[in-house]
């Protein structure tokens, strides 16, 4: 009969595998679960409560605003500015197209009149011969009319002063009679259209006699009037 060896008759024993597993405390994991590590401090606490106060939040609220603000009203600031300097220039413009409109106008106007003076002298001079007459008198003074709705102006009299500005001498004498450079003879009428001479008036002129001051032509002219010279004892 055979018999078993000793040492072989049981089974090893194999140790539990939760039997063996250490005990983990159940605060430790719930830490860990939560992001691990330690309570914040009592002084990092009171930082996150302030951060998280209602007025400092409206305060920085309010000083955001502010600064909106302010960039606004800067922006239209500039927008105003920009507006009236384009409002300006504007008016600039249109008064200058309004001055170069009336310039061109008056050009236009003065050239047209200039090309009718020749018409124009020739009415005159019938009328001074005494043959504006019939029909050609009434078409006359229909352009004498026009031409004076257009602005056109007739000057240059006899016995007025010499103005080199609107006069131009053609003929030049001396005469006891007056006592500065006149006009005594108007040889053709001058024109202009508001202040513009378009063309001076031809006239001859006359001078004081010379070597005779004004005073002794006036005495002169007295002694003339009274009859001549000193009264006989």
């Amino acid at each position: 009969m055979t018999q078993d060896p000793q040492g072989f008759d049981k089974e090893p024993e194999v140790p539990d595998a939760e039997a063996t597993t250490p005990e983990v405390p159940a605060e430790s994991s719930v830490s860990d679960e939560l992001g691990g590590g330690a309570a914040p401090s009592g002084d990092g606490a009171a930082e996150s409560t302030a951060s998280q106060d209602p007025k400092d939040a409206k305060d920085r609220q309010d000083i955001a605003l502010t600064a909106q603000l302010d960039q606004a009203r800067s922006a239209l600031s500039e927008r105003t500015q920009d507006l009236q300097r384009l409002q300006a220039e504007f008016q600039n413009y249109r008064r200058r197209v309004e001055r170069d409109r009336i310039a061109v106008k008056e050009m236009a106007v003065a050239n047209l009149l200039t090309e009718l003076l020749p018409v124009l002298d020739d009415i005159g001079r019938a009328r001074d011969h005494g043959e504006l007459v019939g029909g050609f008198k009434q078409v006359a003074e229909s352009l004498e009319t026009v031409a004076a709705k257009m602005g056109l102006m007739q000057f240059g009299k006899e016995g007025e002063p010499f103005d080199p500005m609107v006069h131009e001498a053609l003929m030049h004498s001396y005469s006891p009679d007056v006592t500065e450079t006149t006009c005594v003879q108007i040889l053709q009428p001058g024109y202009r259209i508001g202040e513009r001479t378009i063309r001076p008036a031809r006239v001859g002129v006359a001078e004081p006699q010379p070597g005779k001051p004004a005073d002794q032509q006036d005495e002169s002219a007295s002694e003339k009037d009274d009859g001549g010279g000193p009264d006989e004892g």
